[in-house]
């Protein structure tokens, strides 16, 4: 049986493994087909493609887009997407901007509420050139010895409602739904446990939503039985992945979340039709 995982990051956002290390660590978790969904970038997709085709790796262009919904970060994935769109181009430069500053800001926001001076610079140089996100800010805050790991950064400092949190994407799920419509992608839902306003599903379906990243490490099982309902009452695809970031997120690996190789084809066949 053929398996995937369609949630990767490589270091063209806020993940550590550069395309040949991602394709070698597929390849030994026997995973035939994978989507690189880099936040708010589609750099990392051409050259993994390049190496995978070489192991005979399946790739799905993919990404993750960061939107905003009343305060609080919404990110929906777009698969099988034309990742060399110049409208899609275009918008990916306005949200690196938007990025940027927002960096200034949480950090200037670290500063006045915690006291702690975190320079700009060490943050951009952890990125080195890639989507630059609050991720990069964690790995910084425990290079220089102010955390003791990722996971404290985010709950004491960075995370949703801490301190130094900004929210400022300034781009709407609904938006980030028909962009990749625009594309010719199909739009997913990402994580859903983590919006925690089911409430918002219906909606965002109206907006053209067509599936829910139902399997992901953080799911129990209740939640996947809980998000299946929810799928099959709206008719939604099902996707999954481990969102693996590499060594920035040490605990989530490749291979954790494996989803059948019937969810590509659906997705295939979704793309088929309205493509």
């Amino acid at each position: 049986m053929k398996y995937a995982d369609l949630h990767l990051h490589t270091v063209f956002s806020d993940g550590t493994y550069t395309p040949e290390e991602l394709i070698e660590e597929v390849c030994r978790q026997s995973i035939s087909a994978v989507s690189v969904v880099d936040h708010d970038n589609v750099d990392g997709i051409e050259p993994v493609k390049i190496i995978a085709e070489q192991r005979n790796i399946e790739v799905l262009p993919g990404i993750e887009l960061t939107a905003e919904y009343n305060g609080t970060e919404v990110h929906i994935l777009g698969y099988l997407i034309e990742y060399k769109d110049d409208n899609l181009t275009r918008t990916l430069d306005t949200l690196k901007r938007n990025r940027n500053e927002r960096i200034y800001k949480i950090l200037d926001r670290l500063r006045r509420y915690t006291g702690i001076d975190l320079e700009a610079s060490l943050v951009f140089d952890i990125a080195k050139g890639g989507t630059v996100g609050r991720l990069h800010i964690a790995r910084a805050l425990v290079k220089n010895g102010i955390v003791n790991s990722i996971s404290e950064a985010f709950q004491r400092y960075i995370g949703d409602k801490c301190p130094a949190y900004v929210a400022g994407f300034r781009f709407s799920p609904q938006q980030a739904i028909g962009l990749i419509k625009q594309i010719g992608g199909i739009p997913v839902l990402a994580h859903p446990y983590s919006l925690d306003q089911d409430e918002l599903i219906p909606e965002l379906v109206n907006n053209g939503l067509r599936g829910l990243e139902v399997f992901y490490p953080e799911h129990t099982q209740a939640m996947v039985n809980h998000y299946l309902d929810i799928a099959k009452k709206f008719n939604l695809l099902i996707t999954g992945g481990s969102d693996c970031h590499g060594s920035a997120k040490p605990e989530v690996r490749i291979g954790s979340i494996k989803i059948p190789y019937t969810l590509v084809n659906k997705l295939k066949k979704e793309k088929a039709q309205n493509g």
